[in-house]
């Protein structure tokens, strides 16, 4: 295995379309690093170029010590498991697999070995002497992968490979990949749109829009701590509620006026939002740190009305899920606020509730469109 490094790369089309811009990563040997972002966002369009299925327009992409730019895809000892699984109908399984050792004249008794033992790890060692078109989506998604494991290479890299599979097959496989990362600890490289993928797959995710890296890091440091708005709304299921509002200093201490409520600011935001009173910020908060009861704001209890973490809201839908329930409020203020409360309430729609806001798991943004991150509660002490 090798590390890959990619230092300032860029590509843009003829007719100065840029899809990728000032692309800057090294990923380590034996990491597994996820690129995540909305369609067209340049995430498969700089995998392709890890490749060499795409050339780049400037920069540099080593693979090992290696630099790469110029070498054919072929020659750069990386595999590539593509959405579409890419089988040849008329082969087998075990010719599938076999075909880039042939082309590389490896011997028989060791393409036969190699495609025993990949067999063997994902579980399709039965199934070698059938065709694609008499297989399942998994089976086929794991002859793929069987293809690239016998490669050896220097680096996997995998386009959205899940993307064709049911949820429940998605599960299963995301589990086959991980595992078979810390089997072979091979560096790979993922490209996904789906952030629950990259979240449970990725040792780092590059989170990319409009063909830049908006942050990169472990998912839980990018979930916990967002560096703006956009990575904020992307990275998390339901998305943040953003509100936005005014700061002010009333009673001694710092407020986020919503518009129609307000919240006490954080002793751990107060240095950040200080110098903004009078003027407007972003308030983000996760689904999971909003809960509620019957009754208004009148109906909360006076230690939360005391805390100053409490908003009117009406609900507007309820959404069970099991143990757990979406909830769907609103304020005169801001519509459409998603709260993920624990499921077996009254809750009803058009019913007034006391929302109660935990303080120290929202983050405060910029208002205008970069939103970077203003002040978000600090990590607890490990």
């Amino acid at each position: 295995m090798a590390r890959v490094v990619l230092k300032n790369v860029q590509k843009t089309y003829i007719g100065g379309s840029t899809a990728v811009r000032d692309f800057n990563l090294d990923v380590d040997d034996g990491e597994f690093v996820v690129f995540v972002g909305p369609s067209g966002c340049g995430k498969s369009t700089t995998l392709r170029c890890i490749a060499g299925l795409e050339e780049v327009s400037g920069g540099t992409i080593h693979i090992g010590e290696r630099l790469v730019n110029d070498v054919q895809p072929k020659d750069r000892d990386i595999a590539m498991v593509f959405q579409n699984y890419a089988l040849y109908p008329h082969m087998t399984v075990f010719q599938n697999m076999a075909l880039a050792l042939k082309i590389r004249k490896v011997p028989r008794p060791v393409i036969a070995q190699s495609i025993d033992r990949a067999a063997r790890i994902l579980g399709i060692d039965k199934i070698l002497d059938r065709k694609p078109k008499t297989l399942s989506g998994g089976q086929r998604q794991r002859v793929a992968l069987g293809r690239a494991i016998v490669r050896n290479p220097k680096c996997f890299l995998f386009d959205e490979p899940l993307s064709n599979l049911d949820a429940k097959l998605r599960g299963e496989m995301r589990a086959e990949i991980k595992r078979l990362h810390l089997d072979l600890k091979s560096t790979t490289i993922y490209v996904t749109h789906d952030q629950e993928e990259a979240m449970t797959l990725g040792d780092r995710i590059v989170v990319m829009k409009d063909g830049v890296i908006q942050q990169c890091g472990a998912p839980l440091d990018v979930y916990q701590r967002p560096a703006n708005r956009f990575v904020a709304a992307f990275v998390g299921t339901p998305p943040m509620n953003f509100f936005v509002g005014t700061v002010a200093r009333d009673d001694g201490r710092l407020w986020f006026e919503e518009g129609t409520g307000r919240l006490a600011v954080p002793d751990w935001a107060g240095a950040a939002l200080a110098p903004r009173v009078g003027s407007k910020v972003v308030m983000g908060a996760r689904p999971q740190a909003i809960s509620g009861g019957a009754g208004g704001a009148a109906g909360g209890n006076g230690a939360s009305k005391t805390k100053g973490n409490v908003l009117t809201m009406k609900v507007d839908v309820v959404e069970p899920l099991g143990d757990k329930m979406d909830v769907y409020l609103s304020t005169p203020s801001h519509k459409h606020v998603v709260a993920r409360m624990e499921a077996g309430g009254t809750l009803a729609p058009d019913q007034m509730i006391a929302a109660q806001f935990d303080l120290e798991r929202v983050h405060f943004f910029e208002t205008d469109d970069a939103g970077t991150l203003l002040a978000t509660a600090p990590a607890p002490a490990k």
